[in-house]
C-alpha cells in the first residue's frame, strides 16, 4: 500500500468514527428530549372492600342497575370520554317512571361520582368565570374538549368529539355545560354522591364486581 492510499484509508476511517459520534449524539438527544406521555391517575387508597360489597362504578355498562339513595335504575347507556391520557365516563339512568338522569364517573384521582339532571329550560352559556343560578355562585372548574364513544341507548353517535365546560358551587352542588358534535350547548345540574348512596347489580356475572 503506497502513501496515499495509506492516507485515503485512515482519512475515511476518522470520517466514519466522525459519522457515527454524531448519530450517537443525535439519538441520545432525541432520546432526552422526546415528550413522555404520562397516565393518568389512580387512587392509592381505592376501597376495594366498598367495591366488592357495592359494586365497582368504575365497571358500569348498559343493562345493570343502579341503586341510588333507595331509588333503583336502569343502565340505558354508556360514555365513555378520553382527553390525552385522562377518562372519565357517563352513564344514562332510567327510573321505573321513565324519568332519566346521568351518572358520571371519575378518578381525581379520588372516585367521583356525580348525580346530573339535564335542564332544557336554561338557557346559560360558558365561558364566564362564574355563573349565579338559583342564588348560587358555581366558579368555572375545567373545560376543554375530548373524544367518546358511546355503547347502548345514548341518544348520541356512536363515537365523535365533544366540549365540555364544568363549573363548582357550593358544597355538593355542580353545573356542567356539554356539547356533542355540531349540537348547542346543553345544561346539567348535578350533586356529588357519597359512596354509600350508590350500590350497583351488575347484570353480566359476578366476575364484573370488585
Amino acid at each position: 500500500m503506497n502513501g496515499s492510499v495509506a492516507y485515503l484509508v485512515t482519512a475515511a476511517g476518522c470520517l466514519i468514527g466522525v459519522a457515527g459520534i454524531v448519530v450517537a449524539v443525535v439519538a441520545i438527544w432525541r432520546t432526552r428530549t422526546k415528550p413522555r406521555r404520562h397516565p393518568g391517575p389512580t387512587d392509592p387508597f381505592r376501597d376495594r372492600d366498598a367495591d366488592a360489597l357495592r359494586g365497582d362504578p368504575r365497571r358500569l355498562s348498559p343493562g345493570d342497575i343502579v341503586e341510588i339513595r333507595g331509588t333503583s335504575y336502569a343502565v340505558r347507556g354508556s360514555v365513555l370520554l378520553k382527553e390525552g391520557t385522562w377518562t372519565w365516563s357517563e352513564h344514562l339512568l332510567d327510573d321505573a317512571g321513565g324519568g332519566q338522569l346521568w351518572l358520571s364517573v371519575e378518578e381525581d384521582p379520588d372516585l367521583e361520582l356525580v348525580l346530573w339532571m339535564t335542564d332544557p329550560a336554561l338557557t346559560l352559556t360558558p365561558g364566564a368565570p362564574t355563573v349565579d343560578l338559583d342564588g348560587s355562585r358555581y366558579t368555572s372548574n375545567e373545560s376543554g374538549h375530548a373524544l367518546f364513544t358511546g355503547t347502548g341507548t345514548t341518544g348520541l353517535d356512536p363515537s365523535g368529539a365533544m366540549r365540555y365546560h364544568d363549573y363548582r358551587g357550593p358544597g355538593a352542588l355542580r353545573l356542567s355545560f356539554e356539547a356533542y358534535g355540531n349540537a348547542a350547548w346543553e345544561v346539567a345540574r348535578g350533586e356529588v354522591l357519597h359512596r354509600s348512596d350508590v350500590m350497583i347489580y351488575p347484570q353480566a356475572g359476578p366476575g364484573k364486581v370488585g
